[in-house]
C-alpha cells in the first residue's frame, strides 16, 4: 500500500492539472486526457470509410440534401463567428463536412472536428428548417463540447480509480475484495452514465444556442421534441439507468433554457 501511494498521488496529480479545458458558452470545466490531435483525425478517418462503405447510401442531390448542407453551413458560420469572437478561435480546428444518409433511423450524430451526418428517417420528424438546426445544432453541441474526449477521459480516470481500489483493497478478504469491486464498478458505471445524461443536457444548450445564432427560432425545439416523444412507443427504461433524459425532462430544460437562447436569436 505504501508503494502504491506515489503511484496515486502522481495520478490525481496528473489528472488534475489537465482538468483545466472549458466549455464554450456553459463555462463548465472538463477532465481532458485526450487532445483533439489524438481523436480528431481518428474520427475523420472513420468518417470517410463510413461514406465510401458500399453498404452506406450518401445522398448527394436533391432538395434534402441541400437542406442539410445549408443549414449545416448556417450553422457553423455561427458557431465559428462565436467562437472567434470569445477567445477560442485558437482553441478549434473544424473541418465541417455535412452529409445526408439514405436510413430508416430517426438519428444524426457530429463527430468530433465537425463531421455531421444526417439520416434520411430524421426528416418527417423534423419537418422544417428549424426542426433539423435543432437537431444538428445539439450533435454539433457535443464536438464543440467535446463530448468524446470527455468520455474517453472519463473512462481512462475510471481504470486508474479501479486500479487505485484494488491496490487499497489487496489486504482484505476475497469476500470484502470482491464486494469493494463490485460497488465500484456498479458505482463507476452509474456515474459514467450520469455523465452521459449531463452531457446531452450540454448538448441541448448549445444547441439551442447555436440554432439561434445561425437564425432559427429556438421555440422549434420543444415542438420537435414533442414529436420524438411520441415516436416513442415502447416503454422506456428509468432515467437513472439512461445516458439520455427522459422526454419530459429534457422538454422541461429546454424550455426554460429557451429565454437565454432568444438573446442570440436574429430572425432570418
Amino acid at each position: 500500500m505504501k508503494a502504491f501511494k506515489p503511484l496515486l498521488l502522481a495520478a490525481v496529480t496528473a489528472i488534475t492539472f489537465y482538468a483545466c479545458s472549458t466549455v464554450p458558452l456553459t463555462g463548465r470545466s472538463q477532465l481532458s486526457l485526450v487532445g483533439d490531435d489524438q481523436i480528431n483525425p481518428a474520427a475523420a478517418a472513420s468518417y470517410k470509410q463510413l461514406l465510401s462503405d458500399p453498404k452506406t447510401t450518401v445522398i448527394n442531390s436533391g432538395t434534402d440534401a441541400q437542406r442539410v448542407k445549408r443549414i449545416g453551413a448556417q450553422l457553423a458560420s455561427a458557431i465559428e463567428r462565436y467562437l472567434n469572437a470569445n477567445g477560442y478561435a485558437n482553441q478549434y480546428s473544424f473541418q465541417w463536412e455535412f452529409n445526408l444518409i439514405q436510413s430508416p433511423e430517426v438519428n444524426a450524430w457530429c463527430m468530433p472536428g465537425g463531421k455531421v451526418a444526417v439520416y434520411s428517417g430524421l426528416l418527417p420528424v423534423a419537418q422544417t428548417d428549424a426542426g433539423l438546426a435543432v437537431v444538428m445544432g445539439h450533435e454539433i453541441g457535443h464536438a464543440i463540447a467535446r463530448h468524446s474526449a470527455e468520455r474517453m477521459s472519463q473512462q481512462l480516470a475510471l481504470q486508474a480509480g479501479g486500479t487505485a481500489v484494488s491496490a487499497a483493497a489487496g489486504s482484505k478478504s476475497a469476500t470484502t475484495q470482491a464486494i469493494i469491486g463490485q460497488l465500484y464498478g456498479v458505482g463507476g458505471q452509474l456515474a459514467l452514465l450520469k455523465y452521459s445524461r449531463a452531457q446531452e443536457s450540454e448538448a441541448d444548450r448549445l444547441g439551442l444556442t447555436f440554432m439561434a445564432m445561425a437564425g432559427y427560432d429556438p421555440n422549434a425545439a420543444v415542438a420537435f421534441w414533442q414529436r420524438m416523444a411520441a415516436q416513442n412507443k415502447g416503454g422506456a427504461q428509468p432515467e437513472f439507468l439512461s445516458t439520455h433524459p427522459s422526454d419530459a425532462t429534457r422538454i422541461a430544460n429546454l424550455q426554460s433554457l429557451i429565454p437565454e437562447a432568444m438573446k442570440y436569436y436574429k430572425k432570418q
